[in-house]
Parts: structure tokens; sequence; C-alpha cells
């Protein structure tokens, strides 16, 4: 059975369009309640900057103290954060208030359990079919509590530095980094200043409404002519909630998720520390695929989505893993995609070897990719049009082994992602957009 309101990363949507209401809200919290943990425990609830974490924020707080549960309101703070101090906290649900890369007219809510995993597709739709339901309201002496935490930012960015290798310093290290305006504002140069970088913040004064606008990981054109304007040895670039990173070099040029898997990859596999197979996705390049194979690294692709990478790191017995788009996984760190911390990890190799970002991404070459997005207005699956699978049969035998053609629906807005790679960049162009007009028609 398919989820009507969870899509690849929680619920997400328009502020004011169900399902991202305040009654909507309210009740998914009551549903998670009564799934989850029906005989009372408590729930932690951090967002990010968006104008409308206020209203979410108290609506969630209400569906879950209604429910008998009680609530610990984190304030902003980055996914992974929350993801993290669930476990400090011992408590046994963990809530974000965050549509991630979206501008701020959009949010979304998605959770972690008690070990600050994601939420199975199974036990989601167990939440969805509580929704129908009026949110419950318990008996007076049977409501649950609610208070701030204080200490929260702290707590992260004290586990975050504690990623970085002991004894080691950024001294020397000139970064410029975005925050995207978003849940990384405050712990990202923090934690990067107390570790003794010079940190040059950009994309670090939210007022609720520049989240993602502009800048952060999908808008990097400021930083990446700042690091070199300002002879910083790199850039890092946050998106909204924090769970994802980009990174800039030395030359302003942009390091993406599979050059900082391939970079972390290789330097496991160096000092003997990787365990399993490197795990990427259906859109990760087929550049990252060679060069890690090149090295005797096996490689695995898994859905899109970070829920999906953890899943098949698991079933692996894998450690690191990782979406182009800049969503990282390091499982012996961490426990879902943790922007900063990645970025720490790729910092330490840095320092380690003595090498700049350009000098370790050049091991890897990317092999040209176009992606296009193309509006439906509606849910459609590519795979169901028949014409649509001609039309990529025939870009695969034109290819022939020298490239990939993934056709996929985005998970959470009603678009279809056709992508194309190879190694000539004006074929891959020419079949990206004769895909996409495809598409296009077929999907009206």
């Amino acid at each position: 059975m398919s989820r009507k309101y969870f899509g690849t990363d929680g619920v997400r949507g328009k502020v004011g369009t169900e399902p991202m209401t305040a009654d909507f809200a309210m009740r998914l919290a009551s549903a998670a309640a009564q799934v989850l943990i029906p005989d009372g425990g408590t729930v932690l609830i951090g967002k990010d900057t968006r104008l409308s974490g206020y209203m979410f924020e108290s609506a969630l707080e209400a569906g879950f103290v209604a429910a008998g549960i009680d609530v610990l309101l984190l304030g902003p703070l980055p996914t992974p954060g929350i993801a993290q101090l669930t476990q400090q906290f011992m408590a046994d649900l963990g809530v974000v208030i965050s549509a991630s890369h979206n501008l701020y007219e959009d949010n979304g809510i998605k959770f972690f359990d008690r070990s600050g995993a994601k939420l199975s597709d199974d036990i989601e739709r167990k939440i969805e079919a509580h929704l129908a339901k009026p949110a419950i309201t318990r008996e007076s002496g049977l409501l649950g509590k609610a208070k701030r935490i204080d200490t929260a930012r702290v707590r992260y960015q004290e586990f975050a530095a504690s990623t970085f290798p002991a004894g080691q310093t950024l001294k020397d290290f000139k970064i410029v980094f975005d925050g995207a305006n978003g849940a990384g504002y405050k712990v990202g140069p923090r934690t990067l200043s107390a570790l003794g970088a010079d940190v040059i913040p950009i994309g670090c004064s939210p007022n609720g409404r520049n989240i993602n606008d502009g800048c952060g990981s999908t808008h990097t054109e400021l930083l990446q002519l700042t690091v070199p304007a300002v002879r910083a040895n790199v850039g890092i670039a946050l998106d909204g909630d924090g769970d994802r990173v980009v990174m800039v070099d030395e030359f302003g040029k942009l390091v993406d998720g599979d050059q900082m898997l391939y970079i972390l990859a290789t330097a496991l596999h160096r000092s003997g520390r990787l365990t399993g197979p490197v795990v990427g996705t259906v859109m990760s390049n087929l550049g990252l695929e060679h060069a890690l194979n090149s090295v005797d690294i096996e490689f695995r692709r898994a859905a899109v989505g970070d829920r999906y990478v953890l899943e098949t790191l698991r079933e692996t017995g894998g450690v690191i893993g990782g979406e182009t788009s800049g969503h990282m996984i390091v499982l012996d760190q961490t426990t879902t995609g943790d922007g900063l911390v990645c970025a720490l990890q790729i910092l330490a190799v840095m320092k380690e070897t003595g090498r700049t970002l350009s000098e370790l991404a050049a091991g890897m070459s990317k092999y040209p990719q176009v992606m296009l997005n193309v509006r439906t207005g509606k849910q459609f699956d590519p795979a169901a049009s028949a014409v649509i699978q001609e039309a990529v049969v025939a870009a695969e035998n034109e290819l022939a082994k020298s490239g990939r053609v993934v056709l996929r629906a985005s998970g959470t807005e009603p678009v279809i992602r056709v992508m194309v790679e190879g190694e000539n960049h004006a074929q891959v162009v020419a079949l990206a957009e004769r895909l996409a007009a495809v598409v296009a028609v077929a999907a009206r």
C-alpha cells in the first residue's frame, strides 16, 4: 500500500495547504503517539528557521501533550542534531520541523526513532492509518508536560566537534561557511571556530523568510566567489536543515556529494577502516563508481533518499554512503545524514594528508550528467507510460554502455526528474532534452 502523506523524507508541502496545516500537524502528532508510544513517553521537537516553524511547533506540542506524551522543545537545530539528542536524552521519538532545501513557503515534519534512525515505510503507513481520526485528548491527570531545553545547541556542537580527530585542530585553516540562513547558522561557525579555524560566515542571518534563498547547498554562487576572493582554504555550504553539505575548493570549484564520498571512502580504505560497500544512489555519477572500482572498493546503488542509503548500508555492513546532493551518512560517526560532521571528516582528511580539497577531489573524474525537472501538476509514474519507456530504451541504445538514463518521480513534489549521463556532453544534453519533452507530453 502506498503512502498518501509521507514522501522520501517525511511529510512536506506548502504552508496553509493540506497537509501542512496546524490541524494536520496536531493530528499527525496524535497518530504518531498512538502508534509509537501508546503508553506515554518523551518526544523531542526541533525546527529550522522558517517563520511557520512556530506554528507547527505549537501544534505538534499540543497533539503530543494531549496524547499523554512529555515534550522537550529544542528550538532551531540541524536535523542530525535532533537525531543525536534523541539518543542523548533517551527520548522515544525525535521530531523535525523542516522542508530541508525548499524555500520558506514550504515546511515539513519528519521523525526519528529512539536510536536516531528514520521511521520505516511500514511504520509511516501505520501512522497514516490513524490520521483520519480526530486527535485524542486524555483526561487531565494523564496529559503530558512540555519544557524548553536551553542546552540543545551546545550539546550538538560538542558532539560534532568530538567527531574530529582527537588532538587535531583547524588552526591556520580559513573557512567560508554558508549556513543557508537555516538551522546550522550558529552551530556551524561556532563548532569550526572552537576547533581553531578562522571562519567567515555567510548565509547566517535568518529572518524566517530567507532560508535557502540564494544561499546554502543549492545556491553556491556567492560561496564560490567568496572562497578564492578571501583566499580561504575551503568553503562549506549546508542546506536549510543541515543534513546536506557541499564544499568549494580553494579555486572556487564546487565539490559535490559524489566527490566527497570518493574522498572519504578512499581515506577510510587507506586506513583499513572501510567495511562493506560504499553506497550511493541511482543518481550517483558513473565516474564515482568507476573511480572506486579502480581502487578495489565495491560500490552499490540504492533508491534515492538517505533512508534507502542507510537501509542498504545496514544490510551490507557498509559504513559510508550518500547522495550527489550532499546528503552523506558516515555510520561510524552518526546515525543519519549530517552536513557539519561530514564536512569535518573531509577537513580531517585534508589535515592528515596535507593536500588541498582540489587535489583530493582530482582522483575522481565526473561523467557529464544532466538532470531536468519536468513539472507534471499531478503525481505521475513514468514507468507506467509505454511511450516514455520506448524513449528511454532508444536513449539507452544510443548511449550503448557508456552512460545511463534514470527517470524517477520526486517524492516531495509533482516533478519527474530526467537524468542522463555519458561520456559525450553534447549527446547527454540532447538526450535529456528529448526525454524531457516526451515526459512533458505524456504527463499532461
